[in-house]
């Protein structure tokens, strides 16, 4: 899913109906994909994992409405759902690749 994909959705989650700050949201859905791929330890396909597209929608809120120091307090629970399922797929992968 490329940015402007995203944008739009962020748009309509955030009920934005003018083109003025598109700029500004396509540099927090940036971050945001930055964030939670590191937070993840690898590159997550936002396009297929909506939970993972659903975080990067709400880190773009939080920074949309200038309360991005908030957003890990809140999110904790789901961020720390999204770090442990990666590691499990990564250890899973690596755990196959070894026995083959």
């Amino acid at each position: 899913m490329d940015n402007t994909a995203l944008v739009k959705e962020l748009k309509r989650y955030l009920h934005i109906t003018w083109d003025d700050e598109d700029s500004d949201l396509s540099g927090h859905i940036e971050s945001g994909k930055e964030y939670l791929n590191d937070l993840a330890g690898t590159s997550i396909d936002f396009e297929k994992d909506r939970k993972s597209r659903q975080l990067l929608m709400d880190y773009g809120r939080y920074v949309y409405n200038h309360s991005l120091e908030f957003f890990e307090v809140n999110f904790k629970r789901e961020l720390l759902k999204l770090s442990i399922r990666e590691g499990v797929k990564a250890h899973a992968a690596k755990t196959a690749e070894t026995n083959s």
